[in-house]
């Protein structure tokens, strides 16, 4: 099962940290199709938060075709995400290089900020091509 941490100084809001932990999860196979999600009331329980932000978090899971609520049972995983395994050789790598850079000195932010530049080089964010520009009829030009 997974356990949410809401971080409400981060400037995300609750919902969305929810949402975000979830694919996170899904993503590393910590969870897996047909795996049941906290109740609503488990996750207020753990972390203080309104109900209907669980609700809202749990909805939108739902309309991205990621989990699906069946009534009186609960909610349950529909798909995963990724194909990152939390026990991949990979990530044994990344822990040993965040050891390295917390040895040097590093701070999270700097390490987040370093990591975030190496992940732009190799996956960089595509932008739909911009509109060819409009062209009136009947300009002689």
């Amino acid at each position: 099962m997974i356990d949410y941490r809401i971080d409400r100084h981060s400037g995300v809001a609750t919902y969305v940290q929810i949402v975000q932990q979830t694919k996170q999860a899904l993503r590393l196979g910590l969870l897996a199709p047909g795996d049941k999600l906290p109740t609503a009331r488990e996750v207020v329980e753990a972390t203080a938060v309104n109900p209907n932000t669980v609700l809202k978090a749990y909805r939108e899971l739902e309309r991205e075709g990621l989990v699906e609520a069946r009534r009186g049972l609960g909610t349950f995983v529909r798909r995963s995400l990724g194909a990152a395994p939390a026990d991949s050789p990979l990530r044994t790598e990344l822990e040993d290089w965040a050891g390295r850079a917390r040895a040097a000195g590093l701070e999270r932010e700097d390490v987040a900020a370093l990591f975030t530049a190496v992940l732009e080089t190799h996956y960089p964010v595509r932008t739909p091509d911009p509109a060819p520009p409009k062209t009136s009829q009947g300009d002689p030009s």
